[in-house]
């Protein structure tokens, strides 16, 4: 038997950068949570504890924040392009390299009913996301997202005629409350290409497809949320969706003489289901080959 070792891959995880844009009154920001790693020739490191061709985590750290004064974070997907680039094409041993950052939101602070220029008001909102791959040669791959975006519909949704056998004891419904925290992940077909513009156009049909189809299954509502993005964006190869059916059940007020029409529930945090679907176009180009793992934590 002969035993060898297999791909692998190192970096920094979860960098946060936090860059100001202060080239005029009116201040922007950006704020972020960088993780990179990359591949190489890096197997003397594992075989022999041989070091010489590894590139510190701390280094890469360093070069996260460096990259954001010397190439701003117009977008992150930009950013995120610039420095796996610079990974691949400036250190020798590199010959892979991912990028993947997450955005935090933040909104302008109003004061007497105007935006204020340089203080802001941490957002709720969802995570923007980002996944950015570059290798040796030059081939490149750019993948957006988000997630942590919770939807919840109070109706227009059902779910019945499911598969039942003696451990079965869900009871069918034609009316229920629906809700998630989906998260999106869509991989664009180049690599220069108008990124703000596309985020809130994608995010607006996600969420606009979940209110307006009326659902026999979370199954079918993600279907409908992934044509309708393709459809309305060309440069998306494919997107995948990943959404956790946050269960809401009926309270039971009969013990209390009480009726309860779809109008009293609790949340049950878990466990819940979990759907998963990627929607893709017949004739995209195809992937670049995914690592084996990612950078960050799962």
């Amino acid at each position: 038997m002969s035993i060898s070792l297999g791909p692998s891959q190192y970096g920094k995880a979860e960098v946060r950068v936090v860059r100001i844009h202060r080239e005029q009154p009116r201040h922007e920001l950006r704020d972020l949570n960088v993780s990179t790693s990359l591949r190489g020739h890096f197997a003397a490191a594992h075989l022999d504890g041989d070091q010489s061709s590894v590139l510190p985590t701390d280094t890469q750290k360093n070069t996260a924040y460096a990259y954001a004064k010397t190439h701003g974070i117009d977008t992150i997907e930009g950013y995120g392009l610039a420095l796996a680039r610079h990974f691949v094409d400036d250190v020798d041993p590199v010959t892979g390299a991912l990028i993947e950052l997450e955005e935090y939101a933040w909104q302008r602070a109003t004061v007497h009913g105007a935006e204020h220029d340089h203080t802001w008001v941490r957002s709720g909102a969802e995570v923007r996301t980002a996944a950015i791959v570059v290798e040796e040669g030059g081939a490149a791959q750019v993948t957006g997202g988000l997630k942590d975006l919770v939807l919840l519909k109070s109706t227009g949704s059902e779910f019945s005629g499911f598969l039942k056998d003696e451990y079965t004891t869900l009871p069918e419904t034609t009316d229920r409350v629906m809700a998630t925290s989906l998260v999106a992940q869509w991989r664009f077909t180049g690599t220069d290409l108008p990124w703000e513009a596309f985020y809130p156009v994608i995010r607006g049909i996600l969420v606009r497809e979940f209110a307006t189809v009326h659902s026999l299954a979370l199954q079918q509502t993600l279907w409908h949320m992934g044509r309708a993005v393709l459809e309305a964006v060309p440069e998306i190869a494919e997107i995948t969706l990943s959404a956790p059916n946050k269960h809401h059940f009926a309270a039971d007020l009969a013990p209390f003489g009480l009726t309860n029409e779809n109008e009293v529930f609790f949340a049950a945090d878990r466990p819940y289901g979990l759907i998963q679907a990627t929607v893709l176009r017949d004739d995209a180009p195809p992937a670049l080959s995914p690592w084996a793992f990612r950078a960050g934590p799962a």
